[in-house]
């Protein structure tokens, strides 16, 4: 059986991993399909971080396991997260599938599509926080699932924080960071097939390089791969609010091909809910962080998010999570309602918030970050922005769209092109000049010029 389909779900780290198994799949002969009608072995990688997640996931297993029953795919594996948190059940509740491979058993993806191996009968080795040891490197197949112009580059795996609301731990294993050759090696190979911006990704980026020794190690990452030929952009995400390092910022803003934009999740300001979510730090500390921030990098976008509801917060607490969010003026945010997950500190904890209350809270969030938004982008009504050109608008065929540098791409809006010189016909991966005429909450609008 060598056509072989893929659902991935969850996040760029999962889709690395989703992309690693297709090229070690197609380096072993199978052909790969983006039909799934067509695959005669499916591969659905899930995410079990929180609740609609696990849902989601779910769905995707039931819903090739029926198409297992009705069409041509004979083979159904299930791969990620949610098999590492749930593997028993998993085999218990659903025989259609024929393998399960946890996050640490990336490498057996040709063993279990195997027709003539019984994978029912291996083992799902469960990682544990200390025995995790999967890495991928330089020399490790892939095959890009992104359009050409970008790609995800897992710098590290697994997760050493406390956070009590988090089960990464457990299902990623401790932390490790990839050799720095090997990320700068694997960055060139991708620069010369054409990819324009690296997207670096893990679930802790700013410890990047702790484990083996490096001081800095993110900094003098970032700025050996934006000075490597070809390369457009190289941008950062999830970092960790107390490894914001001066040399680091100092980086981004003196490397032109960095970009000028930091991911720093910060799940709360209350002083209280921070503490009860195991991470620290109150409002002030993290206002003079975002102030020292945008001072070292100019024109900096800085995205965050929050989470609402977290076991014991209080009217007073999400109160001075609003003011924090109005005084500091993010580009961009995310909020997520608290998802209560077993195996997790926060699960033990006591003072539940209904969950309509917490989704009351996040409503009114986003409602206050949506005026932020349009007013922040409202202001960039006149400006000429350099735009990463990405072809036909996802909203219209009549429109196109792409990205500035401070838009990362699916979690951010984009930049929709409604004209543009006649004699002009930029192709996805093309750098675009835009004069912004309009703007919207998250998107703006222009024209090439």
């Amino acid at each position: 059986m060598k056509k072989v389909g893929f659902i991935s779900l969850g996040c760029p780290k999962n889709l690395v991993d989703s992309e690693v198994m297709m090229g070690r799949l197609k380096q072993e002969g199978y052909e790969l399909t983006a039909d799934e009608t067509e695959a005669e072995t499916l591969v659905v990688n899930t995410c079990g971080f929180i609740d609609s997640a696990k849902r989601e996931s779910i769905d995707a297993i039931l819903e090739a396991a029926r198409m297992k029953s009705e069409g041509r795919c004979k083979r159904l594996v299930v791969a990620g997260c949610l098999v590492e948190r749930y593997r028993d059940e998993l085999r218990a509740e659903i025989p259609e599938v024929d393998a399960f491979i946890g996050t640490n058993q990336i490498n057996d993806i040709t063993t279990v599509a195997d027709r003539r191996v019984n994978a029912r009968s291996l083992p799902v080795v469960s990682i544990g926080n200390q025995s995790a040891t999967y890495l991928y490197d330089e020399s490790t197949p892939r095959v890009l699932a992104t359009p050409s112009h970008f790609a995800y580059v897992k710098i590290a795996e697994g997760c050493d924080r406390p956070c009590a609301f988090c089960f990464i731990p457990q299902m990623r294993g401790h932390f490790r960071s990839r050799r720095f050759g090997s990320v700068v090696a694997e960055a060139r190979s991708l620069v010369e097939q054409g990819v324009k911006e690296l997207v670096l990704v893990a679930q802790d980026s700013s410890r990047y390089g702790e484990d083996l020794g490096l001081s800095d190690g993110l900094a003098d990452l970032l700025r050996e791969l934006a000075r490597l030929e070809g390369v457009e952009w190289v941008r950062v995400m999830y970092a960790y609010p107390t490894h914001v390092s001066d040399k680091f910022l100092d980086v981004m803003a003196s490397e032109p091909k960095a970009c000028k934009y930091l991911d720093i999740p910060l799940q709360h300001a209350s002083q209280k809910i921070l503490r009860l979510m195991r991470r620290g730090g109150n409002r002030a500390s993290l206002e003079r962080l975002i102030g020292r921030v945008r001072r070292r990098v100019t024109g900096i976008t800085v995205r965050t998010t929050f989470i609402t509801g977290f076991p014991g917060e209080t009217d007073e607490d999400f109160e001075e999570l609003m003011k924090f969010v109005r005084n500091v003026e993010f580009d961009r945010v995310g909020v997520f309602t608290y998802s209560d997950e077993e195996g997790t500190p926060a699960f033990e904890l006591p003072d539940k918030v209904d969950p309509k209350v917490a989704a009351r809270r996040r409503a009114a969030l986003m409602r206050e970050q949506k005026r932020i938004s349009r007013r922040r982008n409202r202001a960039r009504v006149g400006e000429t922005v350099r735009v990463l050109f990405e072809g036909a608008s996802a909203e219209t065929d009549l429109l196109w769209q792409g990205r500035t540098e401070g838009q990362a791409p699916d979690i951010d809006g984009c930049v929709l092109i409604n004209d543009a010189p006649a004699s002009l016909a930029p192709a996805p991966g093309d750098f675009v000049n835009v004069r912004v005429t309009g703007a919207h909450e998250y998107d703006l609008v222009g024209e090439i010029v």
